[in-house]
Parts: structure tokens; C-alpha cells; sequence
């Protein structure tokens, strides 16, 4: 991350000379702010406008690329991850010249990006220069500067593009247009969820079940948001560092948590950083359960009752609110919590996602999505505060940085993603 700089506001008195470097950082200073201002309460994306449609050769194009390759970007509007808007104020037409030649499919993407003219090389300085954009084809993933506005599976060789059939399931050499971000408000949490990796076949669906439960709660709440996808790590921790990015770790299962004095601490590590474990456990399950209330034992923190402590827990209350826990497949679901250490005894995270028979009420399904809302706020919560009361390293003046063009709005976009 780089270090936090205040802005510098020019300071008007009578006598002042103005020259060209000082105008600049005044209204720099105000471009700034409203950066600022966008990108603390926004995320970046498509306001309106942009859509992509297949066209024939434009006219006057040589007949050497009627090859069905034209796309035509609409009018539209979308701002950046800086807060800067990308004006599209006319049709564009775009040919995708990607030449497949190796023997399987390869997705590529179809981006805009804001152009700032005080980038950009001119001979000829124009009094008043347009704000520009860029519009390119690439077969890696969007930067956090660009903004996607399809992607498409080519196949190899030069075949032509096609409309898809169903716009949800879009075929090879079609237009895919559901990955497009949308510009909306800005979620106040943003929880890290890393999934413990075991070799238990049956519990395979979990994984499948957390990813919905993510999914589920930016529909349900502006409150919290899942950072990227679900990430795979072992459940057996050999270096901490694995496990100190997360807010909560999640392991469900039959069998007893065995770990040995190294994983211990480095358990006991992650959860003193304000980390939350996550154990789902069967009833009948009792080597498992006796395993983790031993974990706790030994921290010195001892499985409690939900239902046992106050009232106003924000497991119960933070943002949905339930005087009784739900019932999952006719069983009820149990939640003892220990520092960091959450254990639910029950199918919970069953009812997260679509059971394969089809067969769970929606009041279930979402009932059971709503604790687990409260249970990932519960972690980021939990990570946030004890991380606030962590004593703060600046940044050594002696450490090399890579030289960059000053910006303090992108000082706030890292320290919003910590």
C-alpha cells in the first residue's frame, strides 16, 4: 500500500502570480477530491449506454477483413475505479482481429479505459482538449482501469462472431455480456472467505454452497460484500501467512480437527489477528465435536452458547435479526461461539445454495442465507476492530518504491480495500 498523503490546496491572496504548473494543481486539487469523494462511496462500471452488437464490414474497409468479425460499441457512459467517467459519445466500430492458433479456445475481452489528454503526445496543444477513451481487445482479464464490455470463447481460426441463442449461456464465438460490472454504491464491508480443503467427497457441495451464500448477500444486503471469489486452502495450516488475508475460514465435514502443536499456534495466531474459524459439524458427529471443543480449551476460550449470551450479539442482530435459530431438514441448528472459534451444529451451509432435489423451501433457503450474512459480518466485524487496536508501522522512508505519478486517490482506493 502507499502511503497516505493529505492534499495540497492552493492558497489565494491578493498579489498571486498564476502560472501554468499552479492552475494545474489547483484544479487538480478539485479533480481530487471528487475522485475521492466517487470512489469512497462507489464502485466503478457501466452507468448506461455501451452495449456491443454484431454489424457487417463498414463501408470503405478493405474486403480482406469482411470476415464477420465487426462489433459496434454503443453510446454510453461508465466510470472508472478512480472516479474518472468514460464518455462513449458516438458508435464505435471495432474489429476483433484475435487469431486463434493453438488447438483449443481462448477467451478474450473486449475493455474501455478512461484517456486523460495530459497523457497523451500531441505536436499541437489545443486551447481545450477532450477528455478521450480507449477501447481495446485483450486475452487477459480487465486491470482495475478498464472496464469490460463483453468477452468472448474463440475458437481457433478465423470463424466468424454470432449473436448467442440464450444471452444466459452463450456459445463459442458468441457475445457474452453477463460479466459486464454496473456502477452502483459502495458496500460497506468487504469479507475475505477462504474455503478449508479436505478429502471428504461428500462434503464437495459445501464449496459450491459458500460461493452462493456470497453471491446471495450483495442481493440481500448493501451492507456486505464477498472480495472476489471463494479461495481453496488446506485445511492443515503449515505457514500462517496463508490464513492472516482471510476474515473467516470455513471447514464442514464428519471428521475431528487433529492438528498438531505448530497448527495450533499458528490457529491460535490467526485468531488473536481477529480471524474467525468457521467449524460445521452433523450432530452425531461427536469425534468432530469434541475435537474443536478441545481447540477451545486449550485457547482458554470455551464453547458458549449463542442462545446463552447477550441478546443483542450481532450474530443475532447485525443485519438481520433472529430471536430463534432456523431449522434445516427437520433438525434444528445450534451455534456455540469461543473467541474466534464460531461452531454451528447442523446443515447450515446446506441450505446456502440449491440442494440436488430441489426440495428446500425458499423461507429456508433464505433464512439460512441471513445467518450466514450475520456470520460473515460477525468475521469482518470481528478482523476490523481488533485490527484498529493493532499499533501502526509507517512506512520506512528508506524502503524503494516504484516512482508514480502522485495520486492521492488511489492512496484511499488501497486503503479501502484493506
Amino acid at each position: 500500500m502507499e502511503e497516505l498523503k493529505p492534499l495540497e490546496r492552493l492558497q489565494v491572496q491578493d498579489g498571486l502570480l498564476i502560472n501554468a504548473e499552479k492552475w494545474q494543481r489547483s484544479h487538480n486539487y478539485h479533480r481530487q477530491r471528487q475522485n475521492i469523494h466517487y470512489q469512497s462511496l462507489n464502485q466503478p462500471g457501466i452507468v448506461y449506454g455501451l452495449g456491443v452488437c454484431l454489424i457487417s464490414v463498414p463501408q470503405g474497409i478493405s474486403s480482406q477483413y469482411n470476415d464477420g468479425r465487426w462489433l459496434q460499441i454503443q453510446p454510453g457512459l461508465a466510470i472508472d475505479i478512480h472516479g474518472n467517467p468514460i464518455i462513449v459519445p458516438q458508435a464505435i466500430d471495432f474489429h476483433v482481429s484475435a487469431d486463434i492458433t493453438e488447438d483449443k479456445p481462448r477467451l478474450i475481452y473486449l475493455v474501455v479505459s478512461y484517456v486523460d489528454p495530459d497523457d497523451l503526445q500531441r505536436q499541437k496543444v489545443a486551447e481545450f482538449e477532450p477528455e478521450s477513451f480507449r477501447i481495446e481487445e485483450k486475452t487477459t482479464p480487465p486491470h482495475a482501469l478498464e472496464v469490460e464490455l463483453c468477452r468472448i470463447v474463440l475458437q481457433p481460426g478465423l470463424i466468424p462472431l454470432k449473436n448467442p441463442q440464450d444471452v444466459f449461456y452463450p456459445d463459442l464465438n458468441s457475445l457474452d455480456l453477463r460479466y459486464r460490472p454496473i456502477a452502483r454504491s459502495r458496500h460497506s464491508a468487504v469479507v475475505r472467505v477462504a474455503y478449508l480443503q479436505t478429502n471428504t467427497p461428500e462434503v464437495s457441495d459445501h464449496f459450491a454452497n459458500l460461493c452462493y451464500l456470497l453471491k446471495a448477500n450483495e442481493h440481500l444486503t448493501q451492507t456486505i460484500q464477498g472480495f472476489g471469489s471463494v479461495d481453496r486452502i488446506p485445511l492443515h495450516l503449515q505457514h500462517i501467512d496463508q490464513a492472516v488475508f482471510y476474515d473467516l475460514l470455513f471447514t464442514t465435514g464428519n471428521q475431528p480437527l487433529s492438528l498438531d502443536p505448530q497448527e495450533l499456534t499458528n490457529l491460535k495466531s490467526y485468531l488473536d489477528a481477529g480471524g474467525v474459524l468457521l467449524v460445521e459439524s452433523p450432530t452425531d458427529a461427536i469425534d468432530r465435536l469434541d475435537s474443536v471443543v478441545d481447540i477451545a480449551d486449550k485457547f482458554n476460550t470455551p464453547l458458549e452458547d449463542l442462545r446463552k449470551l447477550d441478546r443483542n450479539h450481532p450474530m443475532r442482530t447485525n443485519p438481520f435479526l433472529f430471536a430463534a435459530l432456523p431449522v434445516i431438514n427437520q433438525k434444528p441448528i445450534q451455534i456455540l461461539i469461543a473467541g474466534g472459534i464460531v461452531l454451528v451444529i447442523g446443515d447450515l451451509s446446506a441450505a446456502w445454495g440449491i440442494d440436488e432435489k430441489l426440495t428446500l423451501p425458499r423461507e429456508t433457503i433464505r433464512t439460512a442465507q441471513e445467518l450466514g450474512i450475520n456470520i460473515l459480518y460477525f468475521a469482518w466485524s470481528r478482523k476490523q476492530m481488533t485490527q484498529l487496536q493493532k499499533q501502526f508501522i509507517s512506512p520506512s522512508a528508506n524502503t524503494p518504491s516504484t516512482p508514480t505519478k502522485p495520486n492521492a486517490l488511489q492512496n484511499v482506493f488501497n486503503k479501502l480495500e484493506e
